[in-house]
């Protein structure tokens, strides 16, 4: 029986897979977007997202455990400047996974992974809004507001 057993080992060895997904990480962080298939971009995920998280908090310690993980210095200094500004008041869910189709190749799934944050197409240039929690009673309250006409616009006398 397979309980409690989350991990994809994604046909490789532990020490191929923790410097492969080392290597796409550091790749998702650096460029902010990346095309793999589908399994790799699931595993990346249960891989990135806690040193993200991890990232919230800029102490030594926080820096040295994502770097023992990431082996790369600089994808280390843009983590913990700008993907942890840009996350602060973000819960959870900093990647999205869109699935682009088949490989032509040899018919694995592809998809394309980003940082949610990093995408101005679903953003639309707005900053990040603070989430607010759903409950299954009542759903958000919606507070409307008083519609308040403009006053009309008086037209100027015409000088002839």
């Amino acid at each position: 029986m397979r309980h409690n057993k989350k991990i994809n080992h994604l046909g490789r060895k532990a020490a191929h897979r923790e410097s492969m997904l080392a290597n796409m990480a550091s790749s998702l962080i650096l460029e902010k977007r990346i095309i793999t298939t589908t399994a790799k971009a699931k595993a990346l995920r249960l891989y990135v997202e806690p040193m993200i998280t991890r990232s919230k908090d800029d102490s030594t310690n926080s820096r040295r455990i994502v770097f023992s993980q990431l082996q790369n210095k600089y994808a280390v200094t843009e983590l913990f400047r700008e993907v942890s500004q840009k996350v602060a008041n973000r819960p959870g869910g900093y990647t999205r996974i869109i699935k682009l189709g088949l490989r032509a190749g040899d018919s694995a799934d592809m998809c394309m992974m980003e940082l949610v944050d990093y995408n101005e197409v679903y953003t639309n240039g707005k900053k990040a809004a603070k989430a607010t929690k759903t409950t299954r009673r009542g759903g958000k309250k919606k507070v409307e507001a008083p519609a308040v006409e403009a006053p009309a616009a008086e037209e100027a006398p015409k000088a002839e």
